[in-house]
């Protein structure tokens, strides 16, 4: 304990984006829009999905928690980065940092298991069409969505106590713009070897099993499409995987840039722009990558609307 308070002495100095005071002004915009797009889009595909009977299905309660997950892993982040963006100190508190590191890693964890269990379902539903129902039955979701969420608890609350716990020896300056694990790590100033070692397993558990079970269903699901001869079972299989395959392509895509690659590269400002697409730009895109590309979403919608209309009609 003596070692976690010597170590969040003093508020930490986020360096971020502050080299370039002209570039600042452009992401303070792309942010806010970004995240106000986030706040929008994931509300509705939440409210949506629970406010209409027929969107109450395994793939739509995946999508929920997701949306849930984007929400809230975005509200981690930007609201301090715009604080930062914004105005000349780019400090944040102890706690405030503390806060961020637990929560931000145990949803973006949370989110990496997530896409997987997506990806399951997937393939249920393309190559177990018959037994859909069966397989993908309510206690099998709950247990499913319980287990990534319980992942991703248990990966903040190993790898954030363990990196706060780490002396730092006073010093405070972050070269990033956020309170993440490798950023965290390089204030140390003790050998961080064996930190980076358990960092670097804890995310091939983490990323790269996750996505190679991601692979692995998608493979299946390749080969359930390719004996399809219906023109339109061809498009209705890839209409249902299309949205999720998307989403993972973007979240793993960059996320596995920060986390699989050389820390000497870290705090460079490539690695800052990559993190910035998946904690900001990534969740905003998500519910408009299921809302255009999605005719259930796009029906759903249009359903309670008619009923909203009919409903004020009555009233008149």
């Amino acid at each position: 304990m003596a070692m976690i308070n010597e170590s969040l002495a003093g508020d930490f100095i986020l360096v971020g984006f502050s080299d370039n005071p002209q570039l600042e002004k452009i992401l303070f915009a792309v942010v806010l829009i970004s995240y106000l797009l986030t706040l929008v889009g994931n509300t509705a595909i939440i409210l949506i999905s629970y406010l209409d009977p027929m969107l109450h299905t395994p793939m739509y309660y995946f999508l929920t928690h997701l949306s849930f997950v984007d929400l809230c892993f975005t509200t981690s982040i930007a609201p301090q980065l715009l604080w930062n963006l914004h105005g000349p100190y780019k400090t944040i508190s102890p706690t405030g940092c503390a806060i961020q590191l637990y929560v931000s890693l145990a949803l973006g964890s949370t989110e990496c298991v997530l896409l997987a269990v997506m990806a399951f379902d997937r393939y249920a539903a393309v190559c177990r069409p018959l037994h859909y129902a069966t397989v993908m039955h309510s206690r099998l979701c709950q247990s499913l969505v319980g287990m990534a969420w319980l992942s991703g608890v248990g990966n903040t609350l190993i790898q954030s106590t363990i990196t706060l716990r780490l002396p730092r020896c006073g010093n405070r300056r972050i070269y990033h713009f956020i309170c993440e694990v490798p950023a965290m790590v390089k204030l140390a100033c003790v050998n961080i070897h064996a930190n980076e070692v358990q960092l670097f397993m804890a995310s091939l558990v983490l990323l790269l099993l996750p996505l190679t079970l991601i692979l692995i269903s998608y493979g299946c699901i390749a080969q359930a499409v390719m004996r399809i001869r219906s023109a339109q079972a061809w498009r209705k299989a890839l209409g249902t995987c299309g949205s999720h395959l998307l989403v993972v392509t973007l979240f793993y895509g960059t996320i596995t840039a920060v986390y699989i690659q050389p820390n000497s590269s870290y705090a460079h400002s490539q690695g800052k722009f990559i993190t910035l697409l998946y904690t900001v730009v990534t969740p905003t895109l998500n519910p408009l990558i299921y809302t255009l590309r999605n005719k259930d979403v796009k029906g759903a919608l249009k359903r309670l609307v008619q009923k909203d209309r009919a409903q004020q009609s009555e009233k008149l």
